[in-house]
């Protein structure tokens, strides 16, 4: 699948009945090595991020660190769908290697990625990106 094609069957914002769906789609992503446009796993993380689920943030993190080019590629901001004090909060009260790491990136980026922190207007800004 395509973003056009993403973006037509769920929408930027997509309905919380979909986040399974959208799941499985960014996990196969994550798993594709052969894929080198990473378009549509950026897609699929905005869409987990308007949805805003907390939990998703591990997911998009195992995105965001799939290799260099997605490192970059994937907002910081994305992994905060749920909100930044709310996903700290949750990461706080994760055991493992995994959310360790993501809560200090998290709060490394801090001062520089999250002052007046918005979701609304990083929706904006991709709705904006995508035309929609």
């Amino acid at each position: 699948m395509n973003e056009e094609e993403l973006l037509q069957l769920y929408g930027l914002e997509p309905d919380e009945v979909h986040r399974e769906a959208i799941r499985q789609l960014l996990q196969q992503e994550i798993e594709n090595r052969k894929s080198e446009d990473n378009e549509v796993l950026r897609l699929l993380c905005i869409m987990l991020f308007c949805i805003g689920n907390v939990e998703d943030t591990t997911l998009i993190w195992k995105a965001k660190r799939k290799n260099q080019d997605t490192g970059s590629y994937i907002d910081v901001q994305l992994l905060c769908g749920a909100g930044h004090e709310q996903t700290l909060f949750y990461l706080e009260n994760m055991d493992g290697e995994q959310a360790h790491k993501e809560l200090l990136y998290l709060k490394q980026c801090e001062p520089y990625d999250f002052v007046d922190f918005s979701n609304a207007e990083w929706v904006s800004h991709y709705k904006q990106y995508y035309g929609v």
